[in-house]
């Protein structure tokens, strides 16, 4: 692409239940220079070696409901019992700059995005959904964190049921595999999408490309 070409960033929605390793799979994108990961916000307490501010925005429910009632967020949810958002001046300034932004979110956030009457948004947006191959093998990666009472397993697994019946709201959807199986085929989507007629803009006084 020619260097006098602009390109608006791509919003790369990826959502997935719990345990399909949606979330390490939006670092391991970020690391490696392909995108920015957008940090979310929370109301759940910080778990051991997260950081605020890279892992997630930690603000109190008070906090979260004054941001929330300025329409400060893109999309919001109720996750497990606590508050999640993605702040939307964050985003939309990257995608402005041409810079890919890849957002780590539940299908309720992901329908809320998808449905956004901001135009910049609708032009930008690429979502995926990383589909575990069986719920045996979902279950046995859940089984493996070795962090949640039996109650609770049998609770994740039912809302990853329920969440995996929206997968074909989605434009692409990966079925995991090997980790770097599930990165290239990522990669490999956002490559594509990079190549989109509808995100470039020519430069202006040639007469060559312009309409």
């Amino acid at each position: 692409m020619s260097a006098e070409f602009k390109r608006t960033g791509i919003l790369c929605v990826v959502s997935g239940p719990s345990g399909s390793g949606k979330t390490s799979l939006c670092r391991a994108v970020s690391e490696r220079g392909v995108c920015e990961y957008a940090v979310s916000a929370t109301t759940r307490q910080a778990r051991a070696g997260e950081r605020d501010g890279v892992d997630y925005f930690f603000l109190s429910e008070e906090e979260f409901e004054h941001r929330e009632a300025n329409r400060e967020f893109l999309e919001h949810a109720v996750v497990h019992g606590h508050r999640y958002g993605t702040l939307r001046q964050n985003v939309v300034e990257k995608l402005e700059q041409g810079v890919d932004v890849i957002m780590d979110i539940d299908v309720q956030g992901a329908a809320q995005v998808r449905f956004s009457t901001d135009d910049l948004i609708s032009r930008s947006l690429v979502d995926v959904f990383i589909l575990p191959p069986t719920m045996d093998e979902l279950r046995s990666r859940l089984e493996g964190r070795a962090t949640e009472s039996e109650e609770q397993m049998d609770a994740r697994l039912e809302r990853a049921r329920q969440e995996m019946e929206h997968w074909r709201e989605y434009a692409h959807t990966i079925i995991t595999g090997t980790r770097e199986d599930d990165l290239a085929s990522l990669r490999a989507i956002m490559a594509g999408e990079r190549f989109r007629s509808a995100r470039l803009t020519p430069p202006e006084g040639t007469g060559l490309w312009e309409k």
